[in-house]
């Protein structure tokens, strides 16, 4: 009985072990990517902070009736839900993903109908497998998103809300504030809040000549700014979602070298029962030898 259950416990250490080298593995090259990610998120702040106050230096001085700033009854409404394409990340995808469908069923309650434009794998299974309208989703794309991923994502969007298919979009993504904090963010997306000058920076602000209209620049920057804004959106849960993966797969290691220390001990007690019934049956057969 005892040889039995040292070969099972042998068995569970190299099974653990060979688990531990895939999480260790996986921990490493997420910590190898969380650096980057982190400066391409602080690369396009300063973009995205210089288009707002253009936007704003332009909105003062023209009144542009934009499509992406109509503001319409809602009767429909489009869902932006960043996820992620691949699990093993903790908790990463479902605290996105049960944030959104709780704001689908206040939506639901209200009378609306939604629709869900779902970037990464995770989001879109989960969506789909519980019958929500899925409009479209995007896959392989939040590992290393580029520009021109959000570019597709912001032109759907924008086509779909100027042509009246949906009268809001509201986006659900991780903010990335630091290496061990992220946090599920909900922005509404269009129609567009054009950003309006504080009163002391309306004081100190110089008058510009704009060459053409200050409305045909206005119109050219909307559909930019939604794009700089859904590009800071995906780089930001990249960069969550491989902190999340770190800390995930860090916990899973620790777990897997603590389990291997229990069933170590587990295999000594097995090996020395073992022994102990061996030296047992050695000497009562002697005995039994002797008495004979």
């Amino acid at each position: 009985m005892a040889s039995a259950q040292l070969r099972d416990t042998r068995r569970r250490i190299d099974s653990v072990e060979a688990t531990k080298k895939i999480t260790r593995a996986m921990e490493l090259i997420a910590a190898s990517r969380i650096p980057r990610a982190q400066a391409r998120v602080q690369g396009s702040k300063p973009y995205t902070a210089k288009l707002i106050e253009v936007i704003e230096n332009v909105g003062a001085a023209g009144t542009s009736d934009h499509k992406l700033l109509e503001r319409r009854e809602t009767q429909t409404i489009g869902l932006l839900i960043v996820s992620s394409d691949r699990g093993l990340a903790g908790a990463y995808a479902s605290n996105i993903i049960r944030m959104a469908e709780a704001r689908i069923h206040e939506l639901e309650s209200e009378g609306k109908d939604v629709l869900v434009y779902a970037v990464g794998k995770k989001g879109q299974a989960y969506f789909r497998y519980r019958d929500y309208q899925i409009e479209q989703a995007y896959l392989g794309v939040t590992d290393t998103p580029g520009y021109g991923d959000a570019r597709a994502v912001a032109n759907l969007v924008m086509e779909h809300y100027a042509v009246g298919r949906v009268d809001a979009i509201e986006a659900f993504y991780t903010k990335f504030v630091r290496a061990m904090t992220q946090t599920p963010t909900h922005l509404e997306l269009l129609p567009i809040t054009p950003p309006e000058l504080e009163e002391d920076e309306e004081a100190a602000s110089i008058s510009y000549g704009f060459e053409p209209d200050p409305d045909e620049i206005l119109n050219r920057l909307l559909p930019r700014y939604v794009e700089a804004i859904i590009f800071n959106m995906l780089l930001e849960a990249s960069a969550s979602e491989h902190s999340a993966r770190r800390r995930a797969m860090k916990a899973a290691t620790d777990n897997a070298e603590e389990l291997i220390k229990n069933l170590t001990v587990q295999a000594n007690r097995a090996r020395q029962a073992e022994i102990t019934t061996a030296i047992t049956e050695i000497v009562g057969g002697a005995e039994a030898l002797a008495d004979r």
